[in-house]
């Protein structure tokens, strides 16, 4: 895909720019954020308007692909696996908004599905398209649902558009009430959150600065630099403040971890999974920009990206290197460091209101092997903390193959560690957040923010 969202012939479209990136989704090689990263979708002949019909379009599809399916599973004739998939993303754009978008009357969302439609199948093709549609723009708030009591799974799986593995999954943990809690929470459109740059700014000073280019916003209720925004006027990156490192944005949960790892002034610290730099820039003001933080990664595009990330935020104390966490100690040039955050890579599971994609894209056996990578990991890293260190285990992801599995795991192979809560740094009431083994939970339905899972780690000898 080029950088453009739409043809230099047609200008900017949002439902065709919307169809690109769904299509490129289906070919498997690249997430949705990458995608976004990708393409220009700032082009300033993209208006304000179109770049959220965009947004809404592209989401809304991801998040409820699975109730558009069976929606367009009952009013047509050959089956879903049976409908070419460009097609097939035509029906489901064109769907959700007579679904879901009041503002779009039916006629122009099937009036543009054939439109479309036109540019990649034949004559007849078409003609499915539109009598499918019309026929759906009908009917489609009189058709079955399975059975919620025969088979509550299946049920789940369509009515709130989750993958049926996972739902048998959470009903078997969860029970049917939490987990359709934690379904509808999954499927809300999440906040915008900030996280104040304390080392530029205070709260109350960065609320006052934003205040004319956002509708509200709210301190965050748990972490004590965190800002919520609803209504944004203004694109952040254009904003003046992000530009003058005043801010990253950074889900409340996120902000917990860091935290929790509690980093001090003059410690060397060790972010092994940094990622783009949002724990990276929290871990450099919890340290008053004091110190030593080394910064890892695989990917050398994030880390040119972390560098100037760190430099707009007025950090002087992170190195970057590029290291594979897979390798065996002895080869990762390191010292070793006073607290080391691993942030390993996940499911994402605990994401998918920011990331629904991945709800179509992770398969039950991912977790399997999510956990065996991230065991590798911890082995490697434990090797590097100092005796008294701390170590936080940290994932994205609500599921017990990457969280208590790994952590009773390394615990078992490693008597010189134990778990540590002691000084963790959370504020009061964030506190709620820990379970009574001392894990770090937080979940979409009970605490308003992503889901994460944190074992904070000390070692003794």
């Amino acid at each position: 895909m080029s950088g453009n969202l739409s043809s230099a012939r047609s200008g900017p479209d949002p439902r065709r720019s919307a169809l690109q990136v769904l299509n490129i989704l289906d070919k498997g090689r690249k997430t949705l954020d990458r995608i976004l990263d990708e393409i220009q979708t700032n082009d300033p002949a993209f208006s304000r308007r179109d770049r959220s019909l965009f947004y809404a379009l592209t989401y809304g599809v991801l998040r409820w692909r699975g109730r558009l399916d069976w929606i367009i599973g009952h009013f047509s004739r050959p089956p879903i696996r049976r409908i070419d998939p460009k097609v097939l993303n035509i029906l489901r754009l064109a769907l959700f908004q007579i679904v879901f978008l009041d503002k779009i009357p039916d006629s122009a969302a099937v009036n543009t599905a054939v439109e479309m439609a036109k540019s990649v199948a034949p004559a007849w093709v078409v003609r499915y398209v539109n009598g499918v549609l019309r026929n759906a723009a009908r009917g489609y708030r009189d058709i079955p649902y399975p059975d919620m009591d025969r088979d509550p799974a299946t049920a789940l799986a369509v009515i709130h558009s989750f993958p049926e593995w996972l739902m048998a999954k959470w009903l078997h943990r969860f029970g049917i009430e939490t987990t359709v809690a934690l379904c509808r929470a999954t499927n809300t459109i999440p906040p915008v959150t900030l996280r104040v740059n304390t080392l530029k700014a205070s709260r109350e000073a960065l609320i006052k600065a934003i205040g004319n280019q956002v509708e509200q916003t709210h301190p965050t209720h748990y972490t004590p630099d965190g800002v919520t925004l609803s209504g944004l006027r203004t694109a952040i990156p254009h904003m003046a403040e992000f530009r003058k490192g005043l801010f990253q944005v950074q889900d409340e949960a996120a902000q917990l971890v860091t935290l929790f790892l509690n980093p001090q002034p003059g410690e060397t610290v060790l972010d092994a999974c940094a990622g783009l730099g949002g724990k990276t820039g929290h871990m450099a003001q919890l340290m008053r920009n004091r110190g030593r933080i080394i910064a890892l990664d695989s990917n050398n595009r994030k880390l040119s990206r972390l560098d100037a990330e760190m430099k707009r935020l007025g950090v002087s104390t992170v190195e970057t290197r590029r290291v594979d966490l897979s390798l065996p100690p002895r080869r990762l040039p390191l010292p070793r460091f006073d607290r080391v955050l691993l942030d390993a890579p996940c499911s994402g599971l605990g994401v998918l209101r920011r990331n629904p994609d991945t709800k179509w894209r992770i398969k039950k056996t991912d977790l399997k092997i999510s956990g065996q990578r991230q065991a590798l990991f911890m082995e490697n890293l434990s090797r590097l903390v100092k005796p008294s260190g701390v170590l936080v285990y940290a994932v994205c992801s609500m599921e017990p193959e990457e969280n208590e599995a790994v952590v009773k795991d390394f615990l078992n192979n490693h008597p010189e560690f134990v778990m540590d809560i002691r000084g963790s740094g959370l504020p009061p009431g964030a506190e709620a957040a820990l379970d009574e083994r001392g894990f770090l939970k937080t979940f979409p339905h009970r605490h308003g923010m992503d889901g994460f899972f944190a074992a904070r780690l000390k070692r003794i000898k």
